[in-house]
């Protein structure tokens, strides 16, 4: 049976090491998204987001292993496909705009080459046959990411670029195959705050006007306030909480999730210190029994040490949590009561 979302991913586990103790870098995540939506991933360094994006782009190579339930495209199981679909897939139905573009760009070849063999791999028929068409849609590319004076820069090399610059023209080569899905991975972390809203804005643009769907993945809560429709929060490889972004950024139902808006700059202005998490992800030697979350969580009673929480529907989200939390920020479902008897054992 085909899937109403465009993409439609079902207990996704993406594992490391040796089979017989494998470390899962992505533990049983499902994600949908619908068509021109925009999806905020975020989570710590080490959460498993780039890598469920990479499990969706058929790009974990060896020695990972991918497994899923469902692992579904536009209707299409991924799983199904043999190299050459997967090479077609990535460019033409999902296009992924790395973190640090001079490292995407290859510093031997100008921006107009790179562009160009974009296109012939990807374009339309019209595009893979003619070197003039070709040309003319990188000229064409480059305008509409707003780079000044497009036919010059064609003759430019990565090292002529800077940082704003160069993550324009990996954005232009992204959109250059016209993808139904646009996965953008941290497109903001090496640049400075003006470049960033510049290019967070020139992203909404292009997926309105394209009617792309988006997923953001990003660290900056920020940054997902302004731009996405839904967030997804990712912990140590699982899904802790999915929400519409006014329900998670008025009333978080994870604790994790809390700690996270807890520690923006915003909520810390009467302090003389930031907020923060203590501890850090776990790795693969010292992840926890019950909850992955449960050694660094100021909510962590008896279950949560033991017994490992499912991602369940809570109001109108989803949590992984045995104490969801309500509207006032505190835990649910008779924590108080577990948490008196433990102190009074």
């Amino acid at each position: 049976m085909k899937s109403a979302s465009l993409v439609d991913i079902r207990g996704l586990r993406v594992e490391f090491g040796p089979t017989a103790h494998p470390f899962p870098a992505v533990d049983g995540v499902d994600l949908a998204i619908d068509a021109g939506e925009i999806v905020g991933l975020v989570g710590e360094s080490g959460s498993g987001k780039s890598v469920t994006a990479l499990a969706l782009m058929g790009l974990v190579d060896f020695p990972g292993r991918v497994r899923a339930d469902r692992l579904d495209f536009a209707g299409r199981d991924i799983r199904a496909m043999n190299a050459r679909e997967q090479r077609a897939l990535a460019g033409r139905g999902i296009a992924m705009i790395f973190q640090d573009p001079l490292a995407s760009l290859d510093p031997c070849y100008t921006v107009g080459y790179q562009l160009e063999e974009t296109i012939r791999l990807h374009g339309n028929a019209e595009e893979r046959s003619s070197g003039a068409m070709r040309r003319a849609r990188a000229v064409s590319l480059l305008r509409e990411v707003e780079i000044p004076d497009p036919v010059a820069r064609l003759r430019a090399f990565p090292h002529q670029l800077s940082g704003g610059m160069a993550q324009r023209v990996m954005i232009a080569s992204a959109i250059a195959g016209r993808p139904q899905l646009l996965i953008a991975d941290e497109p903001t972390t090496a640049l400075d705050v003006t470049v960033q809203a510049q290019v967070l804005a020139l992203l909404a643009r292009l997926r309105a006007e394209h009617a792309m769907a988006l997923l953001l993945i990003t660290h900056d809560l920020a940054v997902v306030s302004e731009t996405a429709d839904r967030v997804v929060v990712m912990y140590a490889g699982q899904v802790m909480e999915t929400g519409a972004v006014p329900d998670i950024f008025e009333a978080p139902l994870h604790p994790y999730t809390q700690a996270l808006l807890d520690a923006l700059p915003e909520h810390n202005l009467d302090r003389a210190r930031l907020a923060t998490i203590p501890g850090v992800v776990p790795g693969a030697y010292d992840r926890p029994a019950g909850c992955l979350l449960a050694p660094r969580c100021r909510y962590a009673v008896g279950r949560c040490h033991a017994q490992r929480p499912a991602l369940e529907p809570v109001g109108s989200g989803r949590a992984r949590c045995h104490f969801p939390l309500d509207a006032r920020g505190r835990p649910t479902r008779g924590w108080e009561a577990e948490r008196a008897a433990a102190i009074t054992s």
